[in-house]
């Protein structure tokens, strides 16, 4: 799939500029706050950030940082799924949700060891994911997407829970970010 594929899906995903009051990020543009522009360099009005500084942030902030360059020799699918949550949900979020469903479905250790789940996709989850997808192929591997997909849902409607503004973005996040991942 690449970083390219993934980038595009979640900027396809995340629109353009926004500044919605209920948007905790406060300005946004191609899902990259104000905050987060500023900390990669960017000193222009983030009405007029373009989409080549925006993939230069993101490939740093999420794709480098997780690794995922590694996770898509593995499985393009999975990299794409969770880059988009990283840049949703934050950088520590998705790589242990994957790394919990990987112990989880490891059938008590028998067809790979467990692995600590510390957030780090590195040799101990590539090995693991490899062995899964060995076992259970195409399918397991839409079971783990799936699987992602269900944290990722369970977390949209606590943060709305939490932050009843949020729930104006509840039915969009699940629409195209749950289902549509």
């Amino acid at each position: 799939m690449s970083f390219d594929a993934a980038f595009q899906h979640t900027v396809g995903v995340e629109g353009k500029y926004s500044n919605n009051p209920n948007d905790p990020g406060g300005e946004t543009k191609f899902g990259i706050t104000v905050a987060t522009a500023r900390l990669y360099g960017y000193k222009g009005r983030m009405i007029d950030l373009d989409l080549a500084t925006a993939r230069t942030i993101y490939k740093a902030m999420i794709w480098d940082l997780l690794h995922l360059g590694d996770l898509d020799a593995i499985s393009p699918t999975l990299s794409m799924e969770v880059f988009d949550s990283a840049v949703n949900l934050g950088t520590g979020t998705p790589i242990p949700w994957l790394q919990r469903w990987l112990n989880a479905l490891n059938r008590q250790a028998v067809d790979y060891p467990d692995m600590p789940v510390d957030g780090h996709f590195g040799p101990g989850t590539a090995n693991a994911l490899r062995a899964f997808l060995s076992k259970r192929g195409a399918r397991g591997e839409k079971v783990l997407v799936a699987a992602l997909n269900c944290e990722q849902g369970v977390r949209y409607r606590t943060i709305a829970e939490g932050r009843p503004q949020s729930e104006d973005f509840l039915f969009g996040w699940m629409a195209d970010r749950v289902l549509g991942s």
